[in-house]
């Protein structure tokens, strides 16, 4: 293996990541020697040496501490020798011979053929449960056909509960005009596209392969880019060094932590980390106990005035409120722009959990040729990983085909609908990229104009409205680790965390169901715009809210464990004019409903 050259400026560079400066020229030429004789490069001396340093008290960079390192690296590329004893030749005659063992040995001497002739499986077509060879595909499980004009496999067994269960049909939540109706105008009329083009993720990436000090630069430009939003929305003069002592009252901005490896956050375990700018990535205690009010959650970026008299804890005495985006411009050059548009939303699974039967979406379909609404959105996972099935891996299909089926029987179902599909992917789609931001599904063979494969989250306009949407549970998620003292509505809270952060998921550090790649988070998964309608799936009770402006819809899932759950509906509409100065901003949603399934 050829020997790896490193330079005095690439060492000084790695290093200077760590604020260490390298100023001896014994020193440099001693590393440069290590990482040559190591066939080390400068990043991976770095991180050897940081390691040495901190199992060694912090132990700095001198030509003593570098032997000492330089014997003990010897030491661990030195592995004893282990002698293996060879087994000594046995010599078999008739009298130490197993004959237990004469039939595996006639076995080494038989043919492949005379061997499985006579414990070949014999097959007929109708033994379906039976899996044939031939059906076998290279994918993770056997082929088995699906039933015809089905989006169920052969052999799924209906769930029992699901069929008789109750209330199917019923409106349960409604906003806005009562007297709406919900037929569609026809796909001519229904102009779908993509709210950023130039920023809209549309093809799979390679993930898990960001550095650190990439990540950490992410989440520095995300506290600085909201503190100088919060600065110019708030008129605050500056914003102070948060761990430096002062005895008078001072404004600083940072994220909020939780002091403990694991738990909730909760009133007496609030850190709050500042930007590397401002307060040079330091970190407070934050003292809750004169603010009447708040609502705070880890990863979430605000702004407060205070008293640190010590340098170590914040006595907090206000928080300022967040700052949402401005709703977006209307583009007068868009296509059908004042049509109405009619827009129905289901999230999955569309399967019950002790069923692999579809049907939900069968009886969703229904529904479909019964309203033939413009807009369909179809919210994953489509081939849930949570499935009893699926977890015990007793699925005869592969999860590809699963979802294959899927998509074709809906295109065809709707072919004389008309109707536009949206396809969005799901965390728990155990057959997509388990990623956020996640990309859209790719399906061979599809490029009809009216299916839409989008990418999670994703920022769409309808007819000249913008739609947000992601199927990740960030209210779930937020949820589970908010502390609050407010007498606010609580769900209502939690979307308007969302729209003042500006990101579809701002918790930090997420829920370990969501994998984030933060490389690409900054670009695919903050808002862009406050949307006129926000559609949030969540395990949490539907809902739909009018929330600073916005319509966030919560259309709950189609199933619940074992039993139906529901869907939602929505008709939108662009004003042909734009909003005058001065003049209230009219509402772009103009009717809603939840219906149970």
């Amino acid at each position: 293996m050829a020997r790896i050259a490193v330079d005095e400026g690439d060492l000084a560079e790695e290093f200077g990541t760590f604020d260490i400066k390298i100023e001896d020229e014994d020193i440099i030429d001693k590393l440069k020697e290590l990482c040559m004789v190591y066939r080390l490069d400068a990043s991976d001396m770095v991180d050897e040496w940081m390691a040495f340093s901190i199992s060694n008290n912090g132990a700095a960079l001198t030509m003593d501490k570098l032997e000492q390192f330089e014997r003990e690296r010897a030491n661990k590329t030195k592995t004893p020798k282990v002698k293996r004893e060879k087994p000594a030749a046995v010599m078999h005659d008739i009298s130490n011979i197993n004959p237990e063992a004469e039939d595996d040995l006639l076995d080494v001497y038989s043919t492949p053929a005379s061997k499985g002739k006579n414990k070949r499986m014999l097959t007929t077509p109708e033994n379906v449960s039976v899996v044939n060879k031939k059906l076998t595909s290279v994918s993770r499980s056997p082929v088995v056909p699906f039933s015809p004009g089905s989006f169920s496999p052969v052999n799924a067994t209906p769930s029992q509960q699901y069929r008789s269960r109750s209330g199917a049909g019923d409106t349960m939540v409604t906003f806005g005009d009562q007297g709406a109706k919900w037929k569609g105008q026809g796909s001519e009329h229904v102009a779908i596209q993509q709210y950023d083009k130039d920023n809209a993720l549309t093809e799979r990436y390679k993930h898990m392969f960001y550095k650190v000090n990439d990540k950490s630069n992410v989440l520095n430009d995300m506290i600085e880019d909201m503190a100088s939003q919060l600065q110019q929305s708030h008129q605050i003069e500056n914003l102070q060094h948060l761990a430096w002592p002062c005895q008078e009252p001072i404004t600083v901005s940072g994220r909020v932590c939780c002091d403990m490896s694991t738990g909730r956050l909760n009133a007496h375990s609030v850190l709050l980390e500042g930007s590397t700018e401002t307060s040079a990535g330091k970190t407070v205690h934050l003292d809750l106990s004169e603010v009447t009010e708040y609502s705070l959650f880890p990863g979430q970026i605000v702004a407060c005035d205070g008293l640190n008299s010590t340098g170590s804890k914040l006595v907090v005495s206000k928080f300022y409120q967040g700052v949402h985006l401005q709703f977006p411009e209307v583009d007068e050059t868009s296509e059908n722009l004042s049509v109405p548009a009619q827009v129905l939303v289901a999230a999955g699974p569309f399967t019950p959990s002790d069923s692999l039967a579809y049907e939900p979406l069968d009886d969703l379909l229904k529904y479909l040729k019964r309203d033939k609404p413009d807009v369909c959105m179809l919210m994953g996972p489509f081939v849930d990983s949570k499935h009893e099935s699926i977890e015990k891996c007793t699925v005869e299909v592969p999860y590809d085909d699963m979802f294959k089926k899927i998509v074709q029987n809906l295109i065809k179902a709707t072919e004389e609908l008309q109707t536009h599909l949206v396809f969005v992917p799901s965390q728990r789609d155990v057959h997509h990229d388990y990623v956020y931001p996640q990309p859209p599904f790719s399906v061979d063979g599809v490029n009809s104009p009216r299916v839409h494969f989008v990418s999670d989250p994703c920022t769409l306009t309808i007819n000249g409205v913008v739609v947000g949407l992601t199927s990740t549970d960030i209210l779930f998620h937020l949820g589970g680790e908010e502390t609050s003292r407010a007498k606010t509505d609580r769900i209502g809270r939690l979307i308007e965390h969302v729209l003042t952060q500006q990101s579809y998921y701002p918790l930090y550090p997420p829920s370990e169901e969501v994998n984030i790649d933060y490389e690409h988070y900054e670009q695919f998964c903050r808002l862009q715009t406050t949307p006129d309608v926000l559609i949030l799936p969540s395990d949490l009770r539907y809902f739909v809210k009018d929330v600073l402006g916005c319509v966030c819809v919560n259309p709950g899932r189609i199933t619940k464990a074992q039993t139906g759950g529901t869907f939602a509906r929505f008709a939108i509409q662009c004003p042909p004019s734009p909003t005058q100065d001065g003049a209230a901003r009219k509402p772009r949603c103009t009717a809603a409903e939840v219906v149970r399934v």
